[in-house]
């Protein structure tokens, strides 16, 4: 279950362009069981404000719809700076679902295990990876991952 995500006005929400528009009262594409703006919204909102995702699970769901989205920003405002590739294209993909199997963290580092499921024009894709996660100055960063 997703760490429970700071109440932050709906208006401060990330404005979408029109092809990644999502309200921020439909579900969230990490987790189609909650509200946009109680998941992941808060910790895409929040980032100019240090409001960040409090652990590798959030952080990893919030990377996962910032990608849905295209928030091109957060995904690099949250990825370490040792492994961060400096700039980043996305792909055209739709993304269809998150499944998380497993997560771990001991002190400051972390582990998630996950599915995502997508659609390319060479038809429907999975990826299983293992992603690891460090904490520095108090907040979470992606480092890689590897495919299982």
């Amino acid at each position: 279950m997703p760490s429970r995500a700071p109440d932050i006005a709906v208006s401060r929400l990330p404005r979408l362009d029109k092809s990644s528009a999502l309200s921020p009262r439909a579900p969230c594409p990490c987790d189609g069981e909650q509200l946009y703006a109680a998941c992941c919204g808060p910790w895409h909102a929040g980032l100019s404000a240090s409001v960040h995702a409090p652990t590798p699970e959030a952080l990893m769901r919030s990377r996962y719809s910032a990608y849905v989205m295209g928030l091109i920003d957060y995904l690099m405002a949250t990825w370490h700076p040792s492994t961060s590739p400096g700039d980043l294209e996305l792909s055209p993909v739709k993304w269809l679902g998150l499944e998380v199997r497993h997560t771990e963290t001991g002190g400051d580092a972390g582990v998630v295990e996950f599915v995502a499921r997508c659609r390319t024009s060479n038809g429907a894709q999975r990826l299983h990876e293992s992603s690891r996660f460090v904490r520095q100055d108090g907040r979470w960063y992606y480092i890689d991952g590897h495919s299982l």
